[in-house]
């Protein structure tokens, strides 16, 4: 019975890889084939704008934007045997994230998060602030979304214009430039301050099937140094706290996680197993 009742977790792990991946061993495959399918019910495709005009209104700091639609990740081994990543990803936009469907019909917006390890080996973790359209108040790792108007793209049209072998590599690479460039802004350390990320998994939280893939990031700072440069953070506002917590001290805050961050969660502790058997 105890078993019965036992709480399922708030996510699932699409992809592990404990022994962390490169960007030289991570494939994008960016189509069109991988969009979200629009709902033949009119009825649920008009409720979508109906239910973003209604957030707006309530929020005023909310803005719509293009996003990567997370749609199939997989993994294998590469002739180097270490761990080959893929992921096929489509366009889709913020506003659409409200879609109350799910299957094909899901708007899925790749999101993304850091694991920062300090130099005093401690894991940075953030409190959101009540102005932001999801989980205000929770406690969250830094992150946010790889952008494809970073490289350029704003519909499918670029794909037409360019070698899409091209299109892929840009996308791949701001897997791994975007995650250095919300650390940046949302904790305000330099850049320099921070190692090469390493692509540790993606996690989905079951709560409207949102996927994130989750990166392991070395800061030379201590934790006290950090703190005193968050207050001059660009993006502070999404937050009001930074905490510089222990591995314990983390699992104790897992509670108060969105799903995918829970994930991340997770995708970091496999690691930090991985990493005793070497």
């Amino acid at each position: 019975m105890a078993d019965a009742e036992a709480k399922l977790p708030d996510y699932r792990l699409l992809l592990c890889c404990p022994s962390g991946v490169s960007p030289s061993q991570v494939s994008v495959e960016f189509s069109e084939r991988y969009d979200r399918i629009p709902h033949p019910e009119i009825s649920l495709e008009n409720s979508i704008s109906e239910i973003w005009d209604g957030r707006v209104q309530q929020n005023a700091s909310l803005f719509n934007g293009k996003k990567f639609r997370g749609h199939i990740m997989h993994g294998g081994a590469g002739s180097d045997e270490k761990s080959q990543v893929c992921l096929n990803l489509g366009l889709t936009d913020y506003r659409t994230f409200n879609d109350p469907v799910r299957c094909q019909h899901t708007s899925s917006p790749l999101g993304n998060g850091a694991i920062i390890e300090t130099s005093d080996k401690r894991i940075v973790v953030l409190q959101r602030s009540n102005n932001v359209g999801e989980f205000p108040g929770h406690f969250v790792f830094p992150g946010g979304h790889p952008e494809p108007q970073e490289i350029g793209i704003v519909s499918h049209q670029f794909d037409k214009d360019m070698d899409p072998e091209i299109i892929n590599r840009k996308v791949s690479q701001e897997m791994f430039d975007s995650i250095i460039r919300e650390v940046v802004e949302e904790i305000g350390v330099p850049e320099a301050s921070l190692s090469d990320p390493v692509f540790i998994g993606v996690s989905r939280r079951v709560l409207n099937v949102r996927p994130a893939a989750f990166f392991f990031i070395k800061c030379n700072l201590d934790s006290k140094e950090i703190q005193q440069l968050y207050f001059t953070a660009q993006d502070g506002y999404e937050s009001t706290h930074l905490y510089t917590v222990s591995r314990n001290d983390l699992k104790d805050m897992t509670s108060k996680m969105p799903g995918c961050h829970q994930g991340g969660l997770a995708l970091y502790m496999l690691m930090v197993e991985a990493l005793k058997d070497v």
